[in-house]
């Protein structure tokens, strides 16, 4: 079922928590919302379930304008933030309650009661009360209670924030598997980029309320069209310099090189690149690149298979990603010189943030 949200504003007091925000979401696909705290992720999901009203636009489900639609009558399963359990209620009859709502026969209630608590690992749970419950524990509940919802749009917002990163894993994955087996529409917000990138099939960058860029995960990890989701998508988070245009060069911190980005040669420019297109001189991958940088190493954080590498370039921080293999890292206070290829610096106009330099295929 397609979900269209079309120019809504909310506010809160003084605030703008969604600015004009447009976005449809293609039916039965798995759709990440990803943005920092305070972005409008959860503002809009509680549009979408009828806990809020917008201030202006229109919220259409399957074509039908639902802006006006009381909560009951939206099909939609949700998952919110809090965990927001009954807590008279037993674990098996709280996962229930929208198929008791809905009046299904006891024996199917019992049925995907008991496998979804399988799926979710609560089925030891079942007959105790949320008061018994770890912060863990309580947010799988909710998760399950809200994917027992017969409901063609399941709306998760940051469902796995409170759970272990082994169970956020195996969680991310069952979630995959019940959206193609429920052939419904997911919406799901998270914090993380890693895990927008690790579920999502399309994914939208927000921020500010508005949405940054929306596309296939892919396509906005390797063609952010603005300086903001190049910075918000990826970890570790991606280098940002600003820089200038001049006379068809580009120059930016350590970055020098030739340049006329969507047919300028002169403004005020952002150069982004990622960290894992810094490479080591002494590695044998660097054959390629033609900007040779000096710097100097500030800290190191080893992650087992790579480390991230923290420099600075004359004054200028960077950040790279250093695959291991079995090879020691470099040591804090070290000299080393690293290696950047021009194609695969980022420039963004720096009013803007729009990208300018053309698409590489």
């Amino acid at each position: 079922m397609t979900v269209s949200f079309q120019s809504i504003v909310k506010t809160y007091g003084a605030k703008r928590a969604l600015d004009g925000l447009d976005l449809t979401v293609a039916p039965k696909s798995f759709t990440v919302l990803c943005g920092p705290p305070g972005s409008g992720k959860s503002a809009l999901f509680r549009l979408l379930v009828g806990l809020e009203k917008a201030d202006a636009g229109r919220i259409l489900l399957g074509g039908q304008d639902i802006t006006d639609a009381p909560p009951a009558t939206r099909a939609i399963g949700y998952v919110p933030q809090n965990f927001a359990l009954f807590p008279h209620l037993t674990v098996a009859q709280n996962m229930a309650y929208p198929l008791t709502l809905a009046k299904a026969p006891k024996a199917e209630i019992a049925a995907r009661v008991d496998r979804t608590a399988g799926i979710l690992s609560i089925t030891h749970l079942l007959k105790k009360t949320p008061d018994q419950l770890s912060g863990g524990e309580k947010q799988r509940v909710a998760v399950a209670r809200g994917l027992l919802k017969d409901a063609e749009v399941f709306v998760l917002d940051d469902p796995l924030v409170g759970l272990d990163y082994k169970l956020r894993e195996r969680l991310m994955d069952e979630l995959k598997a019940l959206r193609e087996e429920l052939g419904a529409t997911f919406l799901y917000a998270t914090s993380d980029s890693l895990e927008a990138l690790t579920m999502a099939q399309r994914l939208v960058v927000i921020d500010q309320g508005r949405v940054v860029q929306h596309d296939a995960a892919i396509e906005v990890y390797d063609h952010p069209r603005f300086a903001r989701a190049l910075d918000l998508i990826g970890f570790p988070h991606a280098n940002l310099l600003p820089g200038h245009l001049a006379g068809g060069r580009v120059e930016a911190g350590p970055l020098s090189f030739p340049s006329t980005a969507g047919g300028r040669d002169s403004g005020q420019i952002v150069a982004g690149l990622r960290p894992e297109a810094i490479r080591f001189a002494d590695r044998p991958d660097a054959a390629t690149s033609t900007l040779t940088i000096e710097a100097t190493v500030s800290l190191v954080e080893n992650l087992g298979g790579e480390a991230v590498v923290y420099l600075d370039a004359g004054g200028i921080p960077l950040t790279a990603t250093l695959p291991l293999s079995g090879a020691i890292p470099p040591a804090f206070g070290a000299a080393i010189t690293v290696q950047v290829d021009p194609a695969d610096v980022m420039l963004f106009d720096a009013a803007s943030g729009a990208r300018l330099d053309a698409r590489r295929v």
